[in-house]
């Protein structure tokens, strides 16, 4: 049985009383029951045991004497002196806010690039000392600097979707383990509503197709879930990604289980392939970007305008920049269960525009134009049109509410 430091320091300090006079036998026989009890090395307990009581002599500098008495249930705090200050926390903060607040896992090895780009861009203004801390500092440290700042959000999700009943003996089931997450352009998609709590009526959607290999994610606001607004969708996505879509896979929504869905996969040399019902892991690489790129940009309300799409749209042009340049993610590598826990072990995050270009599959013409694109876009202006296109998104939500409102009361008073 372990007992806590200061249980442990007055077991020690009643074990001490009386040892130095102690027979050698005695000695044995209470270290070995003081060690047994606390669970301390054994020389380390010997030694505590025989400094207390100790008395020791010494002279200030104008010669007066003091005498100090060893007490094992007090222990002297270590002073040392902080290596990342105010200044680095200031700074750090303020790159942690650029970066859409991540976690010191995937903020840290982006320090190298994402610091001399950011003064580059006059972003950050740092001392040379400041800037070398910055650069070298470890994921645990960034977590323990910011975190009094991380207890600020937390959002539900909800589920709107609709299983299809059409053609699932026709369209392959995959599972998460099937893919093959070395090659680029296979995906996965998924709807996310906006129905704000009040599934009746028409609302919007968002449309998320994410690559497994890459990460690289594309949205697109569609007015409701009409197969119209998901081909269109799905077209205008197809022409910005830097590469080819070679697979979708979607979970069992009616939205994709359908001949029109299929038709276009075949015309489209697109393998297509559904989750099994029930299982939402089988869709994990989509389902994640549905929380930590749409749940957390846009929320939860209900968006069931034309005014309200186009701004989704409008903001989500900025962030696929914003998330596939500069979010980076970290991949699961390998998976070992010891008893009833599972360590996971992931590999150094990188942005999905990095792992596309390492990928073999990329040309190099669409590598070098990806490394320009990166090059020339500076993450705080993005992060800072994404926050002013939320706020005009907000002012349209408050506005249409206000109007719903009124024309409430009007009909209740009619």
């Amino acid at each position: 049985m372990r007992y806590l430091l200061k249980t442990r320091r007055e077991i020690v300090y009643e074990a001490s009383k009386g040892y130095k006079k102690l027979s050698k036998k005695e000695k044995t026989e209470r270290l070995d029951n003081l060690v047994a009890i606390t669970g301390y090395n054994r020389d380390y307990a010997s030694r505590l045991l025989s400094q207390h009581d100790r008395c020791v002599y010494v002279k200030d500098i104008s010669g007066k004497s003091y005498r100090l008495i060893g007490d094992v249930r007090k222990k002297e705090k270590r002073s040392r002196k902080r290596k990342y200050d105010t200044e680095v926390f200031k700074a750090l903060k303020q790159i942690w806010a650029i970066m859409d607040y991540p976690c010191g896992k995937r903020l840290a090895p982006c320090m190298s690039w994402l610091v001399p780009k950011l003064e580059a861009f006059g972003e950050i203004k740092i001392e040379q000392e400041v800037r070398e801390k910055l650069l070298t500092i470890s994921a645990s440290t960034i977590d323990r600097l910011l975190k009094g700042e991380k207890k600020k959000m937390a959002l539900k999700s909800r589920k709107s979707t609709k299983p299809g009943t059409l053609l699932k003996n026709q369209i392959e089931v995959r599972t998460f383990a099937d893919w093959n997450r070395a090659k680029v352009g296979f995906m996965e998609m998924d709807l996310v509503s906006h129905e704000g709590g009040n599934p009746r009526g028409d609302f919007a959607f968002s449309l998320t197709l994410t690559d497994v290999c890459s990460g690289w994610t594309e949205n697109r606001a569609v007015k409701n879930r009409a197969q119209k607004w998901t081909f269109e969708a799905i077209d205008i996505i197809k022409k910005r990604l830097p590469f080819s879509i070679k697979g979708l896979d979607s979970d069992n929504d009616s939205t994709f289980i359908n001949h029109h869905m299929l038709h276009y996969c075949e015309e489209n040399h697109i393998t297509f392939t559904r989750s099994r019902a029930g299982n939402k892991n089988d869709g994990c690489y989509v389902e994640q970007k549905n929380w930590s790129i749409v749940r957390r940009t846009v929320g939860y309300a209900r968006y069931d305008t034309d005014e309200e799409v186009d701004i989704l749209n409008q903001i989500y042009d900025v962030l696929r920049l914003y998330v596939n340049m500069f979010q980076p993610v970290a991949k699961l590598i390998s998976k070992e269960r010891q008893g009833a826990k599972v360590k996971k072990i992931y590999d150094t995050p990188k942005t999905p525009c990095h792992r596309l270009l390492e990928s073999p599959d990329v040309p190099e013409e669409v590598k070098a134009q990806l490394q320009k694109t990166f090059d020339e876009l500076n993450p705080a202006a993005l992060k800072r049109e994404i926050d002013r296109l939320l706020k005009e998104l907000t002012k349209a939500y408050l506005k249409k509410k206000t109007e719903v409102e009124q024309i409430d009361r009007e009909l209740i008073f009619t």
